[in-house]
């Protein structure tokens, strides 16, 4: 089977590592060998970790879709749009199969790419688009096509995982976590689509897809980043038996479909509350096969390459399922809901004087909000001091009311911090 390649990064080179390291095992696994014989990049002079030896190079990756000795072409470019959307079009048009890693583009475009799939009979691959080298789409589209899904969470970016994770351990605060995390090479230089939640909610969007036969719609994911989350909330959260991790959540229910990104305080006994660094993990509940935990490397060149190998594995032995589970045409558009009742974690930095709490309170209380706990800390310089209150099971929409009169009061002398404590 004849490949082609466009975008040479990490994961571009990792992927021809892989092909050339383990070239036996893999023709005897398919009774045939995969071949690299073009590949497209922008600087043909960078210096790169891979062996090119042997392989085309092409100026344009556009004429990759229309070269006849091609039966797969591989994107690694990134980008919803340009030319990683020109490129996936004009491949599936021409009857290219196709495999991505690229979740912007799949997340923005994956429905109108799915139909031209299906009007082309050729197969698209994404598992390196979601979760590095762990097999969520598969689990999701193969191994438990045959329950009704309802819960789908996750740590789904290790940039966050990893800077929440040092932030915990060392003390440290967010922009020296994340200095360190681009110095690893785990964070970008712009670390935006990261840190903000954006990375999870296009992966987020994709697993609801593929979940519970939806249309991804970034649209109706509710997304909030980790910038807000400070030392002192981790140190809270311990106290609290609880670590702090950046979730997508999505949950299909009879009133349509919760979709959520945010930092959440996972009780220390969760498996999900283990994962540190730079791991990620998908919860699944299915409605036979009960739960599942799928966990390990989410980025990274290596493991993100054993998911793009894996679907032009799939590919050689025939494989053809739709992107989605289901044809386009059954993709159903749920009506957006908000999340579901849930504790809280309300943060305030208050100033040390009598009746603050109880003025608080009193909010809480006009919306229907019961306070659980209550901790708060000594005397400070600034004659300001934290004060951390959780709640029992409350509406999100009434939390928000809350936290926004809560904020007005002359007493509150930074924004407040609120996060869900997910059971």
């Amino acid at each position: 089977m004849n490949i082609a390649l466009a975008g040479l990064g990490t994961v571009g080179c990792g992927v021809i590592r892989l092909l050339q390291q383990n070239a036996a095992a893999i023709t005897a696994r398919l009774g045939q060998p995969l071949v690299i014989k073009a590949v497209s990049a922008r600087d043909k002079t960078k210096t790169r970790l891979c062996d090119l030896t042997g392989i085309t190079w092409v100026e344009d990756a556009m004429t990759l879709a229309h070269r006849p000795d091609i039966d797969v072409v591989v994107e690694l470019i990134g980008g919803a749009e340009g030319t990683a959307r020109q490129l996936a079009e004009a491949s599936l048009k021409a009857g290219k199969h196709f495999v991505t890693a690229n979740k912007a583009l799949l997340a923005a475009h994956g429905v109108a790419l799915a139909r031209l799939a299906e009007e082309h009979h050729v197969f698209m691959g994404l598992e390196a688009a979601v979760a590095g080298g762990i097999p969520v789409i598969k689990t999701l589209r193969e191994g438990m096509a045959g329950n009704s899904v309802t819960v789908v969470r996750g740590i789904l970016n290790g940039t966050c995982n990893y800077i929440l994770s040092r932030m915990r351990d060392a003390k440290l605060e967010f922009h020296v976590a994340l200095q360190e995390a681009q110095q690893k090479g785990y964070a970008e230089t712009d670390p935006a689509a990261d840190i903000d939640g954006h990375d999870t909610a296009n992966k987020l969007a994709l697993l609801a897809a593929l979940a519970f036969g939806s249309e991804p719609d970034l649209k109706t994911v509710y997304v909030e980043g980790i910038r807000g989350v400070t030392p002192l909330d981790l140190t809270f959260a311990e106290d609290l038996g609880c670590r702090i991790k950046l979730l997508g959540n999505a949950r299909l229910t009879a009133e349509g479909l919760e979709q959520r990104v945010g930092p959440s305080l996972v009780m220390e006994t969760s498996p999900l509350a283990q994962m540190d660094g730079v791991l990620n993990a998908v919860l699944l509940r299915g409605d036979f096969v009960g739960d599942l935990m799928l966990a390990g490397q989410g980025a990274g060149a290596e493991p993100t390459a054993s998911a793009v190998v894996a679907d032009l594995m799939d590919r050689a032995r025939g494989l053809s399922v739709k992107t989605f589970g289901v044809p386009v045409a059954h993709l159903k558009k749920f009506p957006a809901v908000e999340a579901h009742e849930a504790r809280y974690y309300l943060r305030l930095q208050v100033m040390d004087k009598p009746g603050v709490v109880a003025d608080i309170s009193a909010i809480l209380r006009d919306d229907a909000i019961s306070i659980e706990s209550l901790l708060q800390r000594g005397k400070s310089a600034t004659q300001s001091v934290p004060v951390v209150m959780t709640t029992h099971a409350a509406e999100w929409g009434a939390m928000r009311r809350a936290v926004e009169k809560i904020q007005q009061l002359p007493t509150i002398v930074e924004k407040p911090c609120l996060m869900r404590i997910e059971d």
